[in-house]
């Protein structure tokens, strides 16, 4: 796949002509920070061109844990949607799905996992603007090393889920918040409450996401409110 033959970019933001021409040309590797700049711009003529051009390499780079830093794989997650991947033709539309569904559970089945668990959720779901495709993958790796990795993540977001935020950035204008969120605490005090206390979890923890089961004065009246800040 290529970008469009008319598709441009701002030689002073994004890169040189030399580096546009190669994204109008198949199959050669980009350097690394070309890839992530490209990846990146928000500004494509045609995004979705753009993304089927480099998806190959780009995604290698983040099931290799490449992307740096926690934000670098948000924008990763908004990077798949701003390219509006579901809407393409099931012949590009399908790998897509397929290569997050295989990254999101090898991250709960491989201890040597290179990105954790948690965050590649947070790709997934704004990758796809639902938390529930993601969910129902958890429910069927039911393991102990998963179970860890849902420990793993219900400390990294009770924080914010107490707040009554998502613990990742919602980049993409389409995605309903407060919809995930929803759902997510849902899972958390349904089926996931089981195996999270089977899992080993704190009971600290393990209450912190009780907490979420109750609203305003009754949760930060409860004897077991973390006193957390917003």
């Amino acid at each position: 796949m290529t970008a469009r033959p008319d598709e441009s970019n701002c030689e002073c933001h994004w890169g040189s002509p030399e580096e546009l021409s190669l994204l109008k040309t198949p199959d050669v590797e980009l350097e690394p920070d070309l890839l992530r700049r490209t990846w990146q711009a928000v500004d494509w003529l045609d995004h979705a061109a753009v993304l089927r051009r480099i998806l190959p390499q780009f995604a290698t780079a983040l099931a290799a844990g490449r992307a740096e830093t926690l934000s670098d794989l948000e924008e990763a997650g908004s990077s798949f949607a701003r390219a509006r991947w579901q809407r393409w033709p099931d012949e590009h539309a399908d790998p897509v799905r397929e290569f997050l569904h295989a990254w999101w559970v090898q991250s709960l089945t491989d201890a040597d996992a290179a990105v954790p668990a948690h965050q590649v959720f947070a790709v997934c779901a704004e990758a796809s603007g639902t938390v529930g495709p993601w969910l129902a993958d958890w429910e069927k790796e039911s393991g102990p090393l998963s179970d860890r990795r849902l420990a793993e993540a219900a400390a990294e977001w009770e924080y914010e889920l107490l707040g009554d935020g998502l613990p990742w950035r919602v980049g993409w204008y389409e995605h309903d918040e407060e919809e995930m969120r929803v759902e997510l605490v849902a899972w958390l005090l349904g089926p996931a409450a089981v195996r999270l206390r089977e899992s080993g979890a704190s009971a600290e923890l393990r209450h912190r996401i009780r907490l979420l089961g109750l609203t305003g004065d009754d949760r930060y009246t409860d004897p077991h409110w973390p006193g957390h800040r917003y």
